[in-house]
């Protein structure tokens, strides 16, 4: 069945997309200068995934995200000068200087946080659905995490906790083929992660992750679905990072080398989400040339005045070090 989408949600998604691009392309040069020196796994070629999936959310719903979560952050509506002020270690950041490129959060958005553990922000997903579940609120709950995760026992508990009490928690595994520098083929006996919803009896798909359209389709009657209570759902996107696992580049053995096969990357870069989405605005003549030109230009200043923003915060005083270990 042919989609129809209005000018508004193609404009949103496309908006969305670029935000997270732009801003993870700045830290580039950042990075290789030592400005920046947390480590940053950059979202550069999934950023479809975030935004057509959280175009579906509001601020009572909740999200938990991984080591690769600035596009979450974004497209959740995480404030971005206080993400880039984090990733520089300013007590302006969203978590005051102290959690860095793995650990951002906006609890006033919905972002309640993200974490370097792989599949270790899973279980909090199905307790927040747990909980929205016992309070009666028709809110969703979800769980991103990578191809890496599903070889972690807590992703199989936590499936089957939520299939038996039918909570309402969407599980995104975004697929990128690669375990840090593992390829999926050497992780797993078969390429068949979208079936552990069948295994769990749950609605399950595989989607293709660089078709925002086809992302807010399904992500929106999988979100809808746990809304009504009809239990949980689980999405595998099929999607490609552009950079390396942390940093621009792969990082082996202290050189800038990308161990992936040239020819597998650059097929990837021609399955670009946003230049997917631009083809289908030209196509349909959804945006005009000026209107796309205001939107770079838009976005291009967010960028520069987060940074901006970052650079004349201060670092957090050397005394402050123990504050906020401990709920007083």
């Amino acid at each position: 069945m042919k989609h129809t989408y209005s000018k508004k949600i193609i404009h949103g998604l496309y908006e969305t997309m670029l935000r997270i691009r732009h801003v993870e392309e700045s830290f580039v040069a950042l990075i290789l200068s030592g400005a920046i020196r947390c480590p940053v796994h950059l979202y550069v070629g999934e950023e479809a995934i975030a935004a057509g999936t959280l175009a579906h959310t509001n601020e009572k719903d909740i999200i938990f995200g991984t080591h690769r979560s600035h596009g979450h952050y974004i497209a959740k509506g995480g404030n971005m000068k206080a993400m880039v002020a984090e990733i520089y270690g300013k007590e302006t950041g969203c978590a005051k200087g102290r959690g860095g490129s793995m650990h951002v959060i906006d609890t006033k958005k919905g972002m309640l946080g993200a974490a370097p553990i792989v599949a270790g922000t899973v279980a909090l997903a199905v307790g927040a659905a747990l909980s929205f579940k016992i309070k009666k609120q028709k809110n969703v709950a979800i769980a991103f995490f990578g191809d890496g995760a599903v070889g972690e026992g807590v992703l199989h508990e936590a499936l089957n906790f939520a299939a038996l009490n039918k909570l309402p928690v969407l599980f995104v595994c975004e697929n990128n083929y690669y375990s840090t520098h593992m390829p999926l083929r050497d992780t797993r006996p078969y390429d068949n992660i979208f079936e552990l919803g069948a295994a769990h009896k749950i609605t399950y798909a595989r989607v293709g992750g660089n078709d925002v359209l086809k992302v807010y389709e399904v992500a929106g009657d999988m979100i809808q679905k746990c809304r009504e209570g009809q239990g949980p759902a689980f999405i595998e996107f099929l999607t490609y990072r552009y950079r390396g696992h942390v940093g621009p580049n792969d990082n082996i053995q202290g050189t800038q080398t990308d161990i992936r096969p040239k020819t597998e990357v650059a097929k990837w870069k021609k399955n670009d989400p946003i230049k997917n989405l631009e083809s289908y605005i030209a196509r349909n003549s959804i945006l005009s040339g000026q209107e796309q030109q205001q939107m770079l230009k838009r976005v291009a200043k967010e960028v520069r005045d987060a940074h901006a923003f970052a650079q004349k915060s201060r670092f957090p005083d050397q005394k402050t070090l123990s504050d906020y270990v401990f709920k007083k």
